[in-house]
């Protein structure tokens, strides 16, 4: 790979990230929203599982615009990676954003709502988790707006990783589509 070419890659994957970091930002809000309405949360699920084929219809543009129409796996797996970690760190920025300043204890409160609820107490008693749900609201109770954006931030590094080598594997091309075939 050429300089230019590392360029050219770096690039669309910065612009690429911004459109999903958007994606991803929209999936968060609707995942806060839906602790209250649960229509909300099931979008913010639909959101977040269609990412991984956004990020594949980001690639095949890039592709078949900037690449013109062809491209390696391993061009096509480092712009992946790229994607997920530019897209990564807007989202944790904007993480960081809501835990520090708009948040107020509003996830840890619907958390113990949701637990102290009487089907949220069957299910820990049933399972045998009160320890466990117990340490589990003390660590979340402690972590500060840095340390969720840190987390998301590690997890869409690592998804990136995971889930670019199946999208770059099927996004490869070695010969541009013949004209006709588009037709």
């Amino acid at each position: 790979m050429t300089p230019q070419e590392y360029v050219q890659l770096k690039a669309f994957a910065r612009q690429d990230g911004v459109l999903l970091a958007l994606l991803l930002i929209g999936g968060f809000a609707l995942y806060i929203s839906g602790l209250t309405n649960p229509i909300l949360g099931v979008m913010a699920m639909i959101v977040i599982l269609s990412s991984p084929f956004y990020a594949a219809s980001r690639l095949r543009h890039f592709r078949d615009y900037g690449r013109e129409g062809i491209i390696s796996f391993s061009r096509s797996y480092a712009y992946t990676i790229l994607l997920f970690f530019y897209a990564g760190v807007l989202l944790a920025i904007a993480v960081y954003l809501y835990f520090a300043f708009l948040d107020k204890g509003f996830l840890l409160s619907k958390m113990m709502e949701i637990l102290q609820s009487p089907e949220g107490k069957q299910a820990i008693q049933t399972y045998g988790l009160g320890a466990q749900m117990d340490e589990n609201i003390r660590f979340i109770s402690e972590m500060r707006p840095i340390d969720f954006a840190l987390n998301i931030l590690t997890i869409n590094i690592i998804s990136g990783l995971f889930l670019g080598l199946p999208i770059a594997a099927i996004m490869q091309r070695s010969k541009p589509e013949s004209s006709n075939s588009k037709l």
